[in-house]
């Protein structure tokens, strides 16, 4: 069954690098279980580590770590006879800079912040509030206000929003079944709803298997900017269709509310969903016309998955849970069945109460993960969390938010902590790395936008207004890529 499985693109030299003696599996000391001969760990480290023959090159040892210094020392030497870096030895370097210095503050507003975003090219940054306020931040302008737009028709807050890929567009929903599109080109600033500029409404309940009134909790753009995947309170997912400016399709998905909607690539063919009733499942759209069903289903969370997001690769994805885990999938593991057992916390309610602590390690008994990832506290909201930028990490990072205020950060492969951002006074339910940059923006229910950056010089970061000015480490990073 192919589910979009071809292998990532890699570049050639990085295959030289050994699997090494992992044992089969890894126990760690809080319990959990990692399948280390999993495909996922072998290419985050081939993504993420020099090639053995540029270790070879500088220094001879296999497993040592090499200085920033040696490694462009090594390459002005061309030891990988490409005269370049490749983008493992980038991911490498960049890697080792975490946004963990900080905070310095971006914004601050009276009303909690739900959504926290940059665009794909890092230039833009969007925040969304539950005071219908949503700001999209020029960073590339020392995060200068772009477009400052007031929404319309919310109910309770902006449950989440996507900007298109081309950033013309911008959409916005909320507990209703009403999708607001912002046109991002206008010269104006201001954008209050039907006032200063029109906010076009995409009706989602125009199906006929529409029976109530539904919120939408997940929005996406597919990667041509032509659709629009969504998950609601119906237990549904939808796809709406920009150019014909219609639904497309609704099928039912789950038996609790979908929280949480991704496209595995940019293909846009397959689909990943997490729902209440504790299942992640895939979706291959190819399939619908034929089967209506689900290609797969991943169980291993014990409560609700509060949100997903995909490797980009067709075949990995994380998803967060209220059981408090953070677990690591590989579709291939998929079931075609929903061999899940009742949840063994019923009563608890992850908006009002701590998770029972004599639940905190508890076991699926058909547990199809990868990995579990474990020390953040998934409270109150629908918690996010992310695989670190492929381009200046390898991806070898996941990160999230977390009720007790703070970010967190954990290394893929070793499942460690690897930091701990604090200086939130309430929930972190977003977070967004910088696709280039080791720059980290937290965003927080206490109304407080922050930015966290590599350790550098106090002075450079407190009067940063470009982020791609002329400081020496961005000259650094520059000189990399050249």
């Amino acid at each position: 069954m192919g589910y979009g499985m071809s292998r990532p693109d890699m570049d050639i030299d990085m295959h030289d690098t050994a699997r090494g003696g992992d044992a089969a599996r890894l126990r760690r000391g809080h319990g959990e279980t990692f399948d280390v001969d999993n495909d996922i760990f072998y290419l985050t480290r081939l993504r993420s580590e020099p090639s053995a023959r540029v270790r070879q090159g500088i220094d001879g040892r296999r497993t040592a770590p090499i200085s920033t210094v040696r490694m462009l020392s090594g390459r002005e030497a061309n030891v990988s006879g490409r005269g370049r870096f490749s983008s493992a030895d980038c991911s490498y370097v960049l890697g080792q800079y975490l946004p963990v210095n900080g905070p310095w503050p971006v914004d601050r507003m009276d009303s909690r912040v739900y959504v926290s975003q940059f665009s794909e090219d890092g230039s833009l940054f969007v925040a969304a509030f539950q005071g219908s306020r949503i700001r999209i931040y020029n960073v590339d302008k020392g995060w200068k206000v772009e477009k400052d737009i007031r929404a319309r028709s919310l109910r309770w807050t902006i449950t989440d929003t996507s900007l298109s890929p081309d950033r013309r567009y911008l959409v916005y929903a909320s507990m209703t079944p009403i999708v607001h599109i912002v046109n991002m080109g206008t010269a104006a600033t201001e954008s209050h709803a039907n006032i200063t500029e029109i906010h076009e409404g995409l009706d989602f309940s125009m199906h006929e298997d529409v029976e109530s009134i539904f919120g939408i909790f997940s929005i996406k753009f597919s990667s041509d900017g032509r659709e629009l995947v969504a998950g609601s309170s119906d237990h549904s997912i939808y796809v709406y269709d920009l150019e014909a400016n219609k639904l497309k399709s609704r099928f039912p998905a789950h038996s609790f509310d979908v929280n949480t909607v991704a496209f595995a690539d940019e293909t846009g063919n397959v689909i990943y969903s997490g729902s209440d009733d504790n299942l992640c499942k895939v979706w291959d759209r190819r399939c619908f016309v034929t089967e209506r069903q689900a290609a797969g289903v991943l169980t291993g969370h014990l409560e609700g998955i509060t949100f997903i997001d995909s490797h980009g690769d067709g075949r990995y994805f994380i998803s967060n849970s209220k059981d408090q885990t953070i677990k690591l999938w590989d579709i291939r593991k998929m079931s075609s069945g929903t061999n899940c057992p009742k949840t063994r916390t019923s009563g608890w309610d992850y908006r009002y109460s701590q998770y029972p602590p004599q639940n905190k390690h508890l076991k699926h008994p058909n547990d199809m993960s990868v990995a579990a990832y474990r020390g953040h506290s998934v409270l109150r909201t629908l918690i996010r969390c992310y695989f670190s930028p492929s381009k200046s990490t390898g991806q070898k990072y996941i990160y999230t938010g977390s009720h007790d205020t703070c970010v967190y950060i954990y290394d893929v492969v070793s499942g460690d902590h690897v930091a701990r951002l604090q200086c939130h006074q309430l929930t972190v339910r977003d977070c967004s790395w910088h696709p280039y940059y080791p720059l980290l923006v937290s965003s927080s229910w206490d109304g407080l936008i922050t930015r966290w950056e590599f350790p550098g010089n106090d002075a450079v970061h407190a009067t940063n207004n470009n982020i791609r000015g002329g400081s020496i480490e961005d000259q650094m990073f520059r000189v990399m890529y050249l």
